[in-house]
């Protein structure tokens, strides 16, 4: 049994992580940070919620420290449950900037500890149904790659991501996850060319961005905007054997916000309407059903990671270098030209 505490009870923490580390027999939530007592004693029966880090950090029998506080604090949370000796799971965005990341590796390998961020979304059943297109080499040598983030929030949700403080604005909330599955399918990118801006009148952090990552022959669009009442395709793939094109976002997050968890029967599953279409080049279109998402399989594979030596979920390199793109897209945004990316 592995004993976890979990910073952070805000959307992510609550929504994400305290249901998905429940349901993986392996790993038992003891503690949360929270002033949320009165929720953690309503959602997690059983689970302690304490007031500050130090309270986690100086638990001997926690294994796991989970940070799920707001992103300008990562760095700052996750180099101080190292110190302590603690294992660590960060959400996403791994820090703010590279050198961040660069420093929190070194001090886990230092320690001898396991250190993986939290992207969850390499288990979308969209993303899974489309890589295994193109492992499958239904699609040819793939030539274009393009995936939509977008929704339909014209009012400002409360709360840090919409407050101009580092790690806030959309770029780091959804642009962390798209450029992680990029960087999973294809590497990293030659150069980045990026549009990044604010659209709504009452916003304070960017709410809008584009991005054109540079793989030679091959060019990924990663796209994400707040203003937009009917979202066009997910995903669209094209390459010299055939298409691939998908409507509509992976249903697990509005599962567990509505009280659905892993193992249950239509956990993961996508309706049919959304099926993706193949069209091989010169051949006549099929759906293809969806695969069936599973974010519970992070940790899942961390359990076994941690207690059978097997290799994290996420390798931590990989989010450092999504921070890369990301500073790369910044970079680009503000001084209006392509910025290239040497590694």
């Amino acid at each position: 049994m592995i004993n976890v505490g979990l910073v952070g009870y805000g959307l992510a923490g609550s929504v994400f992580h305290a249901p998905l580390i429940g349901s993986v027999p392996e790993l038992r939530l003891s503690k949360v940070v929270t002033s949320r007592r009165d929720q953690i004693a309503k959602d997690l029966p059983g689970v302690v919620a304490v007031p500050n880090i130090a309270d986690v950090l100086g638990d001997p029998y926690i294994d796991l420290v989970v940070i799920a506080s707001p992103s300008a604090n990562h760095f700052e949370h996750t180099t101080a449950a190292l110190q302590t000796g603690k294992h660590v799971v960060v959400d996403k965005p791994f820090a703010i900037k590279a050198q961040e990341a660069d420093e929190l590796i070194a001090l886990a390998e230092s320690q001898g500890l396991i250190l993986t961020v939290f992207q969850n979304r390499r288990w979308d059943g969209d993303y899974l149904t489309v890589r295994d297109a193109i492992e499958q080499g239904w699609l040819g040598k793939v030539f274009h790659y393009e995936v939509h983030f977008d929704r339909f929030r014209p009012q400002i949700k409360a709360g840090w991501r919409e407050e101009p403080k580092p790690g806030s604005g959309i770029l780091y909330d959804l642009g962390a996850h798209l450029i992680d599955q990029s960087l999973n399918l294809f590497g990293m990118p030659k150069a980045v060319t990026a549009d990044i801006i604010t659209q709504r009148a009452a916003a304070r952090v960017e709410d809008y961005f584009h991005l054109l990552l540079d793989y030679g022959v091959l060019r990924v669009i990663l796209h994400s905007a707040t203003l937009v009442p009917h979202p066009g395709p997910r995903l669209t793939v094209h390459g010299d054997g055939g298409s691939f094109l998908k409507y509509g976002l992976d249903g697990q997050e509005d599962a567990l916000k509505q009280g659905l968890r892993p193992g249950e029967r239509q956990w993961g599953t996508d309706q049919p309407e959304y099926y993706g279409e193949l069209t091989p080049a010169g051949g006549t279109t099929r759906k293809v059903e969806t695969l069936r998402g599973s974010y519970e399989k992070y940790y899942e594979l961390l359990a076994a990671c941690l207690l059978t030596g097997t290799p994290p979920p996420v390798d931590p390199h990989d989010s450092r270098n999504g921070l890369i793109v990301i500073e790369a897209a910044q970079r680009s945004a503000a001084e209006r030209r392509t910025i290239e990316i040497n590694v």
